[in-house]
C-alpha cells in the first residue's frame, strides 16, 4: 500500500471539514437572527457531518495501520511519523500539504465554533435578563409598606380576636 492512499483519505476528510467550516458559518447568521427553526435544521446537517468525519477518521487510522504493517513498522505509526521517516519526494510533499490543510481547516473550525458558542451564551443572557425584568420579584408582591401579612398576625393576640 502506497502513502498516496493515506493522502486521497485526508484528501476526503478535507472536504468534509471545509464542508461542517460552512455550516459552521451559516450557523453564526442563524445565530445573530435569532432563527430557532434554522437552528435546528444546521445542528441535524452538522450531526450528520460529525458523523461523517467519525468514520473518515476511522479509515483513515486503518489505513496507516494497514501501510505500517505492510512496511513492517510498529502498529502505532502516525501520519506525522510516516512524513517525518519513511515518506519521500513527492509523496512526502504531497501529504504534509494535505496535512497542513488539514490541521488549518481544524484551527478555523474551532474558532467558528468559539465564535458560535460566544453567540449562544449572550443569547442566553438576554433570556435570562429577559425573563427576569418579566417576572415579579416577591418585594414586589404586596402594596404595602413592606410588612408582610405573617407579620401582623404574630403581633395580635388570641384575645384580641372576636368570638
Amino acid at each position: 500500500m502506497s502513502v498516496r492512499k493515506i493522502t486521497q483519505q485526508l484528501e476526503k476528510m478535507i472536504q468534509l471539514h471545509e464542508s461542517l467550516l460552512h455550516v459552521s458559518k451559516q450557523k453564526t447568521e442563524v445565530l445573530k437572527e435569532g432563527n430557532i427553526e434554522g437552528l435546528q435544521r444546521l445542528l441535524n446537517q452538522e450531526q450528520k457531518h460529525v458523523q461523517a468525519i467519525n468514520q473518515m477518521e476511522q479509515k483513515r487510522n486503518e489505513m496507516v495501520e494497514i501501510w505500517a504493517n505492510s512496511n513492517q513498522l510498529d502498529q502505532n505509526t502516525s501520519v506525522s511519523t510516516i512524513i517525518e521517516e519513511y515518506a519521500e519526494g513527492e509523496e512526502r510533499t504531497a501529504l504534509e500539504a494535505v496535512t497542513l490543510r488539514l490541521a488549518e481547516l481544524l484551527l478555523d473550525l474551532r474558532r467558528q465554533e468559539d465564535l458560535n458558542k460566544q453567540l449562544t451564551e449572550q443569547s442566553l443572557q438576554f433570556v435570562r435578563l429577559s425573563l427576569d425584568m418579566v417576572q415579579p420579584s416577591l418585594k414586589n408582591l404586596n402594596y404595602g409598606n413592606g410588612k408582610t401579612s405573617q407579620d401582623s398576625l404574630s403581633k395580635r393576640s388570641v384575645f384580641d380576636s372576636k368570638a
